[in-house]
């Protein structure tokens, strides 16, 4: 299963405002951290800000945080959400596909994948292990 770079910046968001919760952060902090492109990281954003998975505060001071506790984050939901595609061959357009049995094998893989990811919150991966310290950007830096 590989993941869309989509869902790659959603979860690096939402890392690390999960490292500072309740205080907010810039985009363009964000994307100067993992070195990952601004314009691409706003749709990502605006998208998470619209499921409710971030609050973004408008204004000078303003930026965008986390909506609710890491706790309440499932990683799977987020995944859910941001895939568009879970096809992990094109079995759709497959001659074979009613009579092949790798079809339903593949659907099962997936599905204990994503059961994985439903045991998980995104507290549960903040505390894994890691130090995002040297990425964090005080908001008093000017962006």
């Amino acid at each position: 299963m590989r993941l869309t770079r989509y869902t790659d910046y959603a979860m690096r968001v939402l890392l690390y405002l999960g490292r500072q919760p309740g205080e907010l952060a810039s985009i363009s902090a964000i994307a100067r951290a993992y070195a990952i492109s601004q314009n691409h990281l706003m749709k990502v954003v605006n998208d998470l800000v619209n499921a409710g998975y971030l609050e973004s505060v408008r204004g000078r001071n303003g930026g965008i945080r986390l909506a609710r506790p890491p706790e309440e984050i499932n990683v799977g939901a987020l995944v859910r959400h941001t895939e568009d595609d879970f096809d992990l061959v094109g079995c759709g357009a497959c001659v074979i596909a009613p009579a092949c049995g790798l079809t339903s094998v593949l659907e099962e893989g997936l599905l204990a994948f994503l059961k994985v990811l439903d045991g998980y919150s995104l507290a549960d991966v903040l505390a894994r292990k890691g130090d995002f310290s040297h990425l964090l950007v005080p908001m008093s830096v000017k962006d």
